[in-house]
């Protein structure tokens, strides 16, 4: 061996490397050490979010399993059936925010070891001595293992707040069906639809108001003639008011029975009038007949099966026009509004049916004596055909038969 001189290193003779104390690798190899270390940190944290990630999706099947039996086999039997069984979710985490909770609490734990590795680097040897290759791929592999855990985060939380929204629509739902159900067997207790036939029912108007009124479900088609029968009882003062109204876009007063203050019947088409001579205020049961046509106006009116009255040139040429609204009660300002308290019908009515030709008188007589029923071709009286608002009643009732008891 041969010595040195002092001023020989400073002149650039280089030094042998050396070894590290304990048999440590260089800090390149420990960075790559490092990598792959992060690297099966990374493959093992994406297994543990996968097996999450199942286990919220059998838990929510679970769940929905047992929503599903609690709506078939009621709350009762479903705790009790949990009671004798063993408990089928204890093995999976019973909210997802113990999950995101778990994996908050591993991402820490991560950085912490990073932070310290990043540390002791920096202690052994100066970080900008690293190779800018490693310290790039250390940078973007940490970026990337932070994305990647704040993703799955995201969207266990989003299957959390969807599996909420799922839990309150289902609960809404059953809520209403039974809501629905509850209203039903009201109804049917009151009485209110037990009506031996669809047509063996009443309308009841108690009070001249604005807003008391029934509403027929169909619509007229045109027609050039028809005839109108229905049973009314009333006796209100002055004038019963408007038993039926039909009004369309541009004619309020397409067709109206009226009697209002101390006028008599009156029959408007168009808005045209004719007064008709009959009288139902007596507070008994009375049959009315109204028939019309379009050639020259004529019409008929019938009461009681008798009739009592006849004219022409009412709307002469005038086909009725269709699409309009037919009220039972009030007389229309507009198309199925703007009523009037002081037109407004008091009294019961019954058996409204329109057909779209003119019928014999016959026909309207055996109707009156009832010894025969003719439902309307175009608007029948039956149940599901009638809405009633306001405080506007139907009742069980058999027309014929009340009347025989105002005789």
């Amino acid at each position: 061996c041969t010595s040195l001189p002092l001023d020989a290193v400073g002149a650039g003779c280089p030094l042998p490397p050396v070894p590290m104390q304990g048999g440590a690798l260089p800090p390149e190899e420990e960075l790559k050490a490092t990598v792959l270390q992060l690297r099966e940190t990374v493959l093992q944290q994406k297994e543990t979010i996968g097996s999450q990630r199942e286990a919220i999706r059998e838990l929510t099947g679970k769940l929905s399993r047992c929503e599903g039996a609690d709506g078939k086999s009621g709350t009762g039997t479903w705790k009790k059936e949990l009671g004798k069984g063993k408990d089928t979710m204890g093995d999976l985490p019973r909210d997802p925010a113990q999950v995101i909770d778990q994996l908050s609490r591993t991402m820490q734990t991560l950085k912490d070891r990073l932070e310290s590795l990043e540390h002791q680097l920096r202690a052994n040897v100066s970080y900008a001595a690293l190779p800018n290759d490693l310290r790039e791929m250390l940078q973007r592999r940490l970026g990337d293992l932070e994305r990647q855990l704040l993703s799955k985060v995201a969207e266990l939380e989003d299957e959390k707040s969807l599996l909420h929204n799922e839990t309150s629509a289902h609960r809404q739902k059953t809520e209403t069906a039974l809501n629905a159900l509850l209203e039903r067997v009201s109804e049917l207790e009151k009485g209110s639809f037990a009506f031996k036939a669809p047509d063996e029912f009443k309308v009841s108007l108690p009070l001249r108001t604005n807003y008391l009124y029934g509403k027929i479900k169909k619509t007229l088609p045109e027609l050039y003639a028809f005839t109108v029968c229905l049973w009314l009882r009333s006796s209100a003062s002055p004038g019963i008011g408007t038993p039926f109204s039909y009004a369309v876009p541009g004619q309020a007063n397409e067709i109206v029975l009226i009697e209002w203050g101390n006028n008599p019947i009156e029959l408007l088409i168009n808005d045209k009038v004719a007064q008709l001579p009959l009288f139902i205020s007596d507070g008994k049961w009375h049959h009315i007949c109204i028939t019309w046509t379009t050639r020259d106006g004529m019409w008929e009116a019938f009461q009681d099966g008798e009739k009592l009255g006849t004219g022409e040139n009412l709307a002469p040429w005038h086909p009725i026009k269709p699409g309009g609204v037919l009220i039972l009660g009030q007389e229309q300002d507009t198309v199925g509004g703007r009523f009037d308290a002081t037109q407004a019908f008091v009294g019961e009515m019954s058996q409204f049916n329109i057909w779209d030709r003119v019928l014999k008188a016959e026909d309207i007589m055996n109707i009156a004596n009832c010894s025969t029923n003719m439902p309307g071709n175009i608007i029948p009286w039956v149940d599901n055909n009638v809405d009633v608002f306001g405080g506007a009643t139907k009742w069980p009732v058999e027309t014929c038969e009340e009347r025989l008891l105002d005789l």
